[in-house]
């Protein structure tokens, strides 16, 4: 039972990662998604190929091959993608995570102690899942910080609005919080 759970939660998380990051992307200019704050830095653009890139080759035949596909070319994934267009970039994202959402959806409890390999190391299917949950959430955040400040003054919040927090208990539980003192 909880070995499902786990499961159903981890594809959970990992929607709203994705759901978090569209809704940042869709407040991004084109000319913004390719631009980087530094000469270290990486442009959303960028971020957003090494994910699709890194969810291609670790979920792709998650449970028979290395997570690292032979054909992945990492370091090509943090080059700038001078000639790629956002519809080029957008389809390799949305390709990555339909092999992340097809890969946990088919995963069942009796594969979670099972081993997989990921450049040579192994780690169970649960260890596995939290690694690339991990992985995609830092991504996630950078995209959504990127996102955040390119948009300035513009800023859709993804969450509950600065000053706001009380209002959404509120609409949520539909109960006001009771302040209690009390003295010593």
């Amino acid at each position: 039972m909880i070995d499902q759970h786990y499961l159903d939660d981890a594809l959970r998380q990992l929607r709203k990662l994705k759901s978090q990051s569209d809704k940042a992307l869709a407040q991004v200019a084109d000319e913004h998604l390719f631009a980087s704050l530094d000469p270290e830095s990486n442009s959303i653009a960028v971020i957003m190929q090494h994910m699709a890139g890194n969810m291609r080759s670790r979920w792709t035949d998650f449970l028979t091959s290395d997570g690292e596909k032979p054909d992945r070319e990492r370091d090509r994934e943090f080059e700038p993608p001078d000639r790629l267009t956002r519809a080029v970039i957008e389809s390799a994202w949305e390709d990555g995570w339909t092999c992340v959402f097809d890969a946990v959806s088919a995963l069942t409890s009796d594969d979670l102690g099972k081993t997989v390999s990921i450049r040579g190391e192994a780690h169970t299917v649960l260890e596995a899942i939290n690694r690339q949950v991990i992985h995609h959430a830092g991504h996630a955040g950078q995209i959504v910080l990127l996102a955040k400040h390119y948009a300035a003054g513009r800023w859709q919040t993804l969450s509950i609005p600065r000053g706001k927090s009380r209002e959404f208990d509120v609409s949520k539980t539909g109960a006001q919080y009771r302040t209690e003192r009390r003295e010593s």
